[in-house]
């Protein structure tokens, strides 16, 4: 059921009966609802991409953080979705025409589910990710390696754990907005990536911004609206 409000409210709800869909998100926004899957069943992930799906069939509709039975429905009921089973993600519908490109960069291969939800969630809110995978701090060279295709980015996101230097490192690179993902990833007593976070909102690089640890599509969405700002 879909409900109406006054004119000028800027709220149309779908009611699933286990969640209210906010259909004029885009409006307001640019963008519409996600579907958070964590903490719902595989056919509630699919019945809420159904529903934003039909409410906004000229864009892209996106799903986060999806466990393997949810994987399993998407890709039995909805068999037009794209699934990315290493960033935990669902894409229904087809991302606009992008504008601004960011560069995600990734420490190591242990941050690449979050490096993955990130991009997908770049390319949704329509901008033209650029991935950059396997350069931490630990091999130096195989960052300044990329080190112009980094600057030339309208935003980065650097995605790192153990002690997450890898955002102050190109925060000293370059001048391009700049958004850290600490992860929970890390030898012994790491905190479950408290450690990393402490380190990011501790920089000592001008300019880094930090979003909570793992938070993947927080950086993504923030880094997209920059991007597609900027051209």
């Amino acid at each position: 059921m879909t409900e109406r409000y006054p004119s000028g409210s800027g709220a149309e709800i779908a009611d699933l009966g286990f969640a209210r869909l906010d259909l004029q998100r885009v409006e307001r926004t640019g963008d519409p609802e996600v579907v958070f899957g964590r903490g719902k069943t595989p056919s509630q992930v699919v019945a809420a991409l159904r529903a934003l799906h039909e409410a906004h069939p000229e864009g892209a509709v996106l799903a986060t953080r999806l466990d393997d039975d949810a994987v399993a429905l998407v890709r039995a009921e909805l068999p037009d979705a794209d699934l990315d089973e290493v960033g935990r993600t669902a894409v229904l519908g087809k991302p606009r025409p992008p504008h601004g490109r960011v560069a995600v960069v990734g420490a190591g291969t242990a941050d690449l589910p979050v490096v993955r939800e990130c991009v997908t969630t770049v390319s949704v809110f329509g901008a033209e990710p650029d991935m950059v995978l396997d350069v931490g701090v630990a091999g130096l060279h195989r960052l300044l390696a990329q080190r112009d295709r980094i600057d030339s980015a309208d935003a980065v996101v650097a995605v790192a754990g153990m002690e997450a230097a890898l955002p102050s490192v190109i925060g000293g690179l370059t001048g391009a907005p700049l958004i850290a993902v600490p992860t929970s990833i890390g030898y012994g007593w790491h905190l479950d990536g408290l450690t990393a976070w402490l380190a990011t909102l501790n920089s000592c690089a001008p300019g880094v911004l930090t979003v909570n640890v793992d938070n993947g599509f927080g950086a993504g969405v923030a880094a997209a609206r920059i991007a597609r700002r900027s051209r």
